[in-house]
């Protein structure tokens, strides 16, 4: 029902056409593999990839496609996250539809957007932060953040490894590594972990 509401404010503009709908993490990246779209607009909180998560493998693997964050997360420690994955834009989702049209067309043209809520003064710490800053998160390779996220939903090495198409064993070794970079010693660890850093809610 949300996104019909936003789809009908995008569509009343006339001069955007929506390319693909979907209500996971893993959908959005096949179907911005497939199609290609100047904009995702991406929830945060979104189930088995979250949108933190989808951004930083669209910046990655499909540049061309500039995200823009529409979500009711306003803390510092998601905006920042999510700028650090590659989003061009972040509008909390009580925004007014001129707001969510402005913000897709200054994305679609490679410019930034932020609701005045998130603030000037979190995009300038964002971008002043030094190395020594960054977060846990970092340590992670892209396929330990996204068995991260699974086992946090509470999926077994079994159901993880077939959600993405691996080796029972290779999401094993992954889960070591990760548990050793993150000093995490059990799966509650881990669970606390995603939703600290706001993985899973």
């Amino acid at each position: 029902m949300v996104r019909q509401g936003f789809r009908r404010i995008l569509e009343a503009a006339g001069d955007i056409e929506i390319v693909a709908e979907v209500g996971d993490g893993r959908s959005a990246l096949e179907a911005a593999a497939r199609l290609s779209p100047d904009v995702a607009i991406l929830d945060i909180t979104l189930p088995e990839l979250n949108g933190i998560e989808v951004t930083r493998q669209l910046a990655k693997n499909l540049p061309s496609t500039r995200v823009l964050i529409l979500s009711i997360h306003a803390d510092d420690a998601y905006i920042r996250h999510a700028l650090h994955a590659g989003a061009r834009g972040y509008l909390l989702k009580d925004a007014d539809d001129q707001d969510l049209l402005r913000a897709v067309a200054a994305v679609a043209t490679g410019g930034t957007y932020f609701s005045p809520t998130v603030g000037k003064t979190v995009l300038e710490s964002y971008l002043a932060a030094t190395e020594e800053q960054r977060d846990e998160l970092d340590l992670l390779s892209d396929r330990e953040r996204e068995i991260l996220q699974l086992i946090a939903e509470g999926k077994s090495n079994k159901e993880a490894a077939r959600v993405l198409d691996i080796a029972v064993s290779t999401i094993e070794s992954h889960r070591k590594h990760l548990m050793d970079k993150l000093d995490l010693h059990n799966t509650a660890e881990l669970v606390r972990f995603a939703l600290r850093k706001g993985i899973i809610e």
